[in-house]
């Protein structure tokens, strides 16, 4: 008896384990859902033309998921040092970033920098200049 309580509740258990992986999966959006909000997000903030809102999502669409198979690369490779990680995350950013530039306005462009961007622009810098080893 008291055996059989045992593996039902290893049983339930493992059940709502699975079941709460599921909810969890269910409410984190992929990486094309995330490219769609993020263009979304960008439309409204920087009020896009549709043709810019439409390379906007085609960049991210593109880019996001090359970045993730260039980090499944490294993470087969058994790369473990977070600051290669960074440095490619910091090439698709530079990327995106070149990409926009040629897609938004001068005024576009100075509101997505003042959003945030500009200051991601000026990390991105300095880890690149600390890892040529320059000041």
């Amino acid at each position: 008896m008291k055996l059989n309580l045992c593996v039902l509740l290893a049983f339930l258990s493992a059940l709502f384990s699975v079941r709460a992986l599921a909810q969890q999966q269910e409410k984190m959006p992929d990486i094309y859902q995330q490219a769609e909000m993020e263009a979304d997000r960008l439309q409204k903030l920087l009020d896009l033309e549709d043709w810019q809102t439409f390379y906007v999502d085609s960049t991210l669409k593109h880019d996001f998921p090359a970045m993730m198979a260039e980090y499944e690369e490294m993470k087969k490779a058994k790369i473990e040092n977070t600051s290669m990680y960074v440095a490619v995350q910091d090439k698709w950013m530079e990327q995106i970033d070149a990409t926009y530039r040629k897609i938004f306005t001068d005024e576009q462009w100075a509101v997505y920098l003042r959003q945030g961007a500009g200051k991601a622009q000026k990390a991105r810098e300095k880890r690149r200049m600390k890892a040529e080893g320059k000041k």
